[in-house]
């Protein structure tokens, strides 16, 4: 059972919104909305009404969670403002300053009591009426990932939908995961598996590829959602997040690989660079012994720092080995994550 699952009576009790009517056979789960939002103070209250209006019937008990991420120009006060006329459901998490969309997003995390997790952008080009498809695919199929896919995408090609396009067939190639918008914020979870990676710099646009750390791809899924063009506000991305994306790109692709194994990332480069060091020096060492002079050609430079370069890789591997089995031993994690077992009864499950 989850760790956040409660007793019906205590449930209840939680300052959580409640259905007003059924809408289908789903599994009882409690539904948490994270959203993240900097400097949106058009937006603010809108985007509280939009939650609000799409799960009004939702079947189950519901929070909204709202990040002010350090706003500047109120955001944060109007968020509070707005959702102490709506109700207790909806919570605001505000932060010190500005840590970026990530931490943010990974505050809202924090804070969510529900045993399902969905996440959206705060410009109201997610449209809050498709979080109810995306958690009934989730529960329905027993899924741990449900994203939305922007098919229609409502944004400008150069500026937005081109570098989109070409981050994320660069993202697929190197995860190996068959997503066509990795980028879209609005996405469902369990929020036992989420809660298992945590999100750290700009890694929000990967967050499929972090949950492959720990569950099978085939437990993820993408469905084509709504999307609209931004009405109100300023948009945050531009062309840089481009270059931030393939910096980031490059850990996703060394934990993905080799998270559980550095000495073998290490070890590796290490072993390349002293083999070619190596066959230099002893070219050079016949050379030699034929009676030419070697001391002034550069080959002889180059392959004495390639086998200590080599043999840094080597030692760096070793390294990381100790660190790796120190915070593994140390309990802090393990290098592996199983589904819940269900335990059998007293007296059974022994044969003899």
């Amino acid at each position: 059972m989850s760790s956040l699952s409660l007793a019906p009576e205590r449930r209840n009790a939680l300052p959580l919104a409640m259905p007003h009517a059924p809408a289908g056979p789903l599994p009882a789960h409690r539904l948490s909305v994270v959203v993240p939002m900097f400097n949106e103070l058009a937006n603010a209250a809108p985007l509280i009404d939009a939650v609000q209006a799409a799960l009004a019937a939702y079947p189950q008990p519901w929070e909204l969670v709202v990040v002010d991420d350090g706003s500047t120009d109120g955001t944060g006060a109007a968020l509070q403002r707005h959702a102490a006329r709506v109700g207790p459901h909806v919570r605001i998490v505000r932060l010190a300053r500005n840590f970026r969309q990530t931490a943010a997003m990974q505050a809202g995390i924090d804070a969510a009591r529900g045993d399902v997790i969905v996440t959206m952008d705060g410009d109201l080009q997610n449209d809050p009426r498709d979080i109810p498809a995306l958690v009934a695919r989730l529960l329905a199929d027993d899924l741990d990932l449900v994203a939305g896919w922007r098919r229609q995408r409502q944004d400008g090609f150069v500026l937005r939908r081109l570098p989109s396009l070409l981050a994320n067939r660069l993202i697929r190639r190197v995860s190996g995961l068959a997503f066509q918008d990795l980028g879209c914020s609005l996405k469902a979870f369990r929020a036992p598996v989420l809660r298992q990676v945590r999100l750290y710099g700009e890694m929000h646009r990967f967050i499929p590829a972090w949950l492959a750390t720990v569950t099978s791809p085939e437990r993820m899924a993408e469905v084509p959602v709504r999307h609209h063009a931004r009405q109100q506000g300023q948009s945050k991305y531009g062309l840089s997040r481009s270059f931030r994306v393939v910096v980031d790109l490059l850990a996703v692709h060394y934990f993905l690989r080799f998270g559980t194994r550095p000495g073998h990332f290490f070890g590796g480069i290490g072993l390349v660079a002293m083999t070619l060091g190596g066959l230099m020096l002893a070219y050079l060492g016949v050379l030699k012994l034929l009676g030419e002079s070697v001391g002034t050609r550069p080959l002889l430079a180059l392959g004495f720092f390639s086998v200590m370069g080599g043999l840094q890789f080597l030692t760096t591997g070793v390294l990381a080995e100790l660190l790796m089995r120190v915070y593994y031993d140390g309990g802090h994690a393990r290098p592996y994550h199983a589904r819940p077992v269900v335990e059998p009864a007293a007296g059974e499950g022994w044969h003899g």
